[in-house]
């Protein structure tokens, strides 16, 4: 995975083609073979090969000669790639500016910054040659009741309250900080199937 910090890269990446491209291009490929993946002339897929490589999302892996031509075979620099906040500069979202911890929008903008800060680091990291230390909990519970909800999120505040008063040394020597993310949201219902083009909607049949 590649974390995309740089504006330009990330409005190139977004493009319908060039995103269609880069998902092809997790295995080598040419410019003719991809044109014929995608129904677009040659020509007009080298073009938009030209732009992901300036922005580094595209290499070169190998030239050949076909012919009297020199076929250059590229693949992606990244088998996904995630957007930064820090791509949007001034806007990108800030839990200073909506400091309500119940608010969804306070959620939204610490993820941001979680996303943010770990692709920074991923990306120091990855210059250094090193890992960076980390640890996540991704699982799932169902409540009975508002009510069980809200004590749930009171005992996790205070187990994590009292593990942080335990561990926590702001006099060590040579300690660094850890920032500490937890959070509980409503599960997103599953993104519903699209139709098979072999068959026909139903939308709008009595």
């Amino acid at each position: 995975m590649a974390v995309i910090e740089d504006p330009a890269a990330a409005e190139v990446s977004l493009d319908p083609v060039r995103a269609r491209l880069l998902a092809e291009l997790a295995e080598p490929a040419s410019a003719a073979t991809l044109a014929g993946r995608v129904g677009l002339p040659r020509q007009k897929v080298n073009y938009h090969l030209r732009t992901l490589e300036q922005h580094g999302l595209v290499e070169l892996v190998e030239e050949r000669r076909k012919g009297n031509m020199t076929e250059r075979v590229m693949r992606a620099t990244a088998a996904s790639y995630v957007i930064s906040p820090q791509a949007l500069a001034a806007v990108q979202p800030d839990p200073a500016r909506a400091p309500d911890r119940l608010s969804a929008r306070w959620l939204l903008a610490v993820a941001g910054r979680l996303v943010r800060d770990v692709g920074a680091l991923i990306t120091g990291a990855e210059r250094a040659g090193k890992r960076v230390a980390t640890f996540a909990i991704d699982g799932e519970v169902r409540f009975a009741s508002a009510a069980d909800r809200s004590a749930f999120a009171r005992e996790l505040a205070e187990a994590v309250t009292r593990l942080v008063g335990k561990y926590h040394d702001e006099s060590a020597r040579g300690g660094r900080a850890h920032r500490i993310v937890v959070a509980v949201h409503p599960a997103a219902p599953p993104a519903e199937a699209e139709p098979s083009p072999a068959a026909p909607s139903t939308a709008g049949e009595d």
